[in-house]
């Protein structure tokens, strides 16, 4: 065979990483991998040990007309604010005010799920990690594979005691700055990575000039489950996306960007930045540039119409 393809010689390496270490990442900034996505199985298994909380993470319009026995809700609303720019991440008195009245304390083990392709689910993930709680997990597939696994779906809304809910300090080592991303366009560092998980149609109409894509949706099998550590580590090292590399994502508005930095994370990277103010930001100030991948060079910027 004359060529093979670098997709097909990274997958040998890992299985022999696989085989040999029983870990498939083997460089030193790699951290823990499988803590933070598990099984819709492992979810109902879990959820039968005490201090377990529930979270459905859908539109308070879906939660009404179906959610999981015992779940309560909290919405992509109740953890976004409006300004300066959409979706960006609330202060913490408000995480601490919502976490709170969901009876929700800071010994909780939270459990969350969405029906939207992961991405509700990993944007409350990201939310809490910022204000320091650790003991959670993210259900791969959602509320599908949950149905699929014998989980029984009702309207009735569970009653809540409310609690205290004191949260940490913003964790700003997992958020980039308007200016961290200017800096890395101006004086490119080979160790960090600008990554734009939109769609390919979204990229070609204009990006952050020398971002590379990978569609979030490549992080989920058909089903809608995430991909195992194995392929996620495929997927981005084919891309030139080791863990030794810090990985600044966005998308729109960030929210399908921090389903990506769960995946990653999940897979032992842990040099991962949300870039909050997301194209949006960017794409809103016409002093920046903007790449457009179709033509192959950066010219002025535009507001993104999608």
């Amino acid at each position: 065979m004359k060529t093979i393809s670098k997709l097909l010689v990274i997958s040998l390496v890992l299985l022999l990483m696989v085989l040999s270490t029983g870990c498939v990442t083997t460089t030193k900034t790699a951290g823990e991998q499988g803590q933070d996505i598990i099984s819709a199985e492992k979810a109902m298994e879990l959820l039968n040990e005490d201090g377990v909380v529930l979270v459905d993470a859908q539109k308070s319009s879906d939660y009404k007309k179906g959610h999981l026995k015992g779940a309560i809700n909290i919405s992509r609303g109740d953890i976004v604010v409006l300004g300066p720019f959409p979706n960006m991440l609330v202060p913490k008195e408000k995480i601490e005010k919502v976490l709170g009245k969901s009876g929700i304390t800071n010994d909780t083990m939270v459990v969350i799920y969405d029906n939207n392709s992961n991405m509700d689910s990993a944007r409350l993930w990201w939310t809490l990690k910022v204000y320091g709680h650790e003991k959670m997990k993210v259900v791969s597939g959602g509320l599908q594979a949950l149905l699929q696994a014998g989980a029984q779906q009702v309207t009735e809304v569970p009653e809540v005691t409310p609690v205290k809910y004191t949260a940490g300090d913003k964790n700003t080592e997992l958020i980039a700055t308007l200016e961290d991303v200017k800096k890395q366009v101006d004086d490119p560092d080979e160790n960090v990575v600008l990554l734009d998980t939109r769609s390919q149609a979204e990229y070609d109409n204009g990006t952050i000039p020398s971002s590379i894509l990978i569609d979030f949706h490549n992080n989920n099998y058909k089903d809608g489950t995430y991909r195992s550590i194995q392929d996620i580590h495929i997927i981005y090292r084919e891309a030139g996306i080791d863990p030794d590399k810090t990985v600044i994502m966005f998308c729109k508005t960030s929210i399908r960007a921090a389903q990506t930095f769960l995946a990653l994370h999940n897979a032992g990277y842990r040099k991962l930045k949300l870039y909050d103010g997301a194209w949006i930001e960017w794409s809103s100030d016409t002093s920046l540039p903007v790449q457009l991948p179709s033509k192959n060079k950066v010219e002025a910027n535009f507001q993104d119409a999608s």
